[in-house]
């Protein structure tokens, strides 16, 4: 798999900067290729073309985020705190990375239909794990059990990466991860059971 080779993750490292900074439209392989201290035919070894890398690069980012949400999945707290350090994670990732940030907001918007096809394929395994946050908290009676799981993920995830797209917008201005705990208390004012009144 071209993942164990030792160069994958150096040109993956090194696309996510020429993406950023240059857009994806004018990234040329030789630029990545330059960034990553390799000749540009090795980058053909490892990906077919700049295509590949820009949906190598939302795979191997995007898998980061998962197994973080994985994490906070197996923890013992109740489902608005899961629902919390899932936003306080995300936030953390794409504040301390901002090539990333500039590429997942910006860049992966432009792409063409085919490749945002099959990055919708990765982000889903991302949503079907926020699901599982929705669903128990809707189960235990933390949510609105009557919610709608779709609408409920939507307005979780667009919120997100809303917030995080304004924050990229603005050069990064202020202090996104504080911005987290306030993102957390809105969604929760949408989604808490009124019986319960969370």
């Amino acid at each position: 798999m071209k993942k164990e080779k030792p160069k994958y993750k150096q040109i993956i490292d090194a696309a996510v900067v020429v993406i950023a900074e240059n857009g994806y439209h004018q990234a040329q392989v030789s630029k990545i290729a330059k960034q990553a201290g390799v000749a540009d035919g090795t980058i053909y070894l490892y990906f077919k073309n700049k295509e590949d890398i820009l949906i190598s690069v939302f795979q191997e980012k995007m898998g980061v985020f998962v197994s973080k949400l994985e994490e906070i999945l197996t923890q013992e707290i109740k489902a608005s705190e899961k629902l919390g350090l899932m936003i306080e994670s995300h936030f953390n990732l794409l504040a301390n990375d901002l090539h990333l940030a500039i590429v997942t907001q910006l860049e992966l918007r432009q792409s063409n239909t085919e490749i945002r096809m099959k990055i919708n394929g990765v982000l889903r395994e991302y949503l079907l794990l926020m699901d599982k946050i929705l669903v128990s908290g809707m189960e235990n009676g933390e949510f609105d059990p009557s919610m709608d799981i779709r609408l409920a993920r939507q307005m979780v995830f667009g919120t997100m990466d809303e917030t995080i797209t304004t924050w990229v917008m603005n050069d990064h201005k202020y202090n996104l991860v504080e911005l987290a705990p306030k993102v957390h208390h809105l969604l929760m004012k949408g989604m808490r059971s009124e019986e319960r009144g969370l």
